[in-house]
């Protein structure tokens, strides 16, 4: 959901296609390669996809096939989306007062030319403690289970207790824009 509104506030007009992965079977150790990893996979799938079935106007038309992924490190420890309730109240629990980073990949296909950029952008968000009755409230509202690290910036109940983010706010969000950006106009 972040990702599609960042990318209608950068002016775009999209199209979008889930890429159906399993990205439990993508693994690596390094956050950075996951998320790169992870996002050439999706463009792979799609890509595969659009080749392999009769696709509207809209779509062969379409010029640039934007993937991302986004992963939080947490004392060196790599989060992706939780698997649980239990899961997500452990990782946000964690934050509280303390520190996580976030990666973020983006990968640019030409599908015109075959032309494929990729990058990864980080940020770090520090947080002031988090009460309980809000973590209660944020993993009772489902909110957590969708996003990497349970961490969803942006929402309402989170932001107070954002103290600082080191790094751009919409890398942390799922889409860096200005990678996006650049990525976009290598790829062209």
């Amino acid at each position: 959901m972040a990702r599609r509104q960042i990318l209608a506030e950068m002016g775009y007009d999209f199209t979008v296609m889930t890429a159906d992965i399993d990205e439990k079977a993508i693994r690596k150790e390094n956050p950075e390669e996951l998320v790169v990893a992870l996002a050439e996979a999706k463009a792979d799938a799609i890509i595969s996809r659009l080749q392999n079935t009769a696709h509207s106007k809209e779509d062969a038309n379409a010029t640039l096939l934007i993937t991302a992924d986004t992963v939080v490190v947490y004392e060196g420890t790599i989060r992706e989306k939780p698997s649980s309730k239990d899961e997500a109240r452990e990782f946000i629990q964690g934050y509280s007062g303390g520190q996580a980073a976030v990666v973020g990949s983006v990968c640019v296909t030409n599908l015109k030319t075959g032309m494929r950029k990729v990058g990864w952008d980080l940020a770090e968000v520090y947080f002031y403690e988090i009460p309980a009755q809000v973590i209660d409230s944020l993993i009772d509202e489902g909110v957590t289970l969708n996003v990497a690290g349970g961490l969803k910036l942006e929402h309402p109940q989170t932001f107070p207790f954002v103290k600082e983010v080191l790094g751009a706010a919409d890398t942390v969000m799922g889409l860096s824009k200005a990678l996006t950006e650049q990525l976009i106009e290598e790829s062209l």
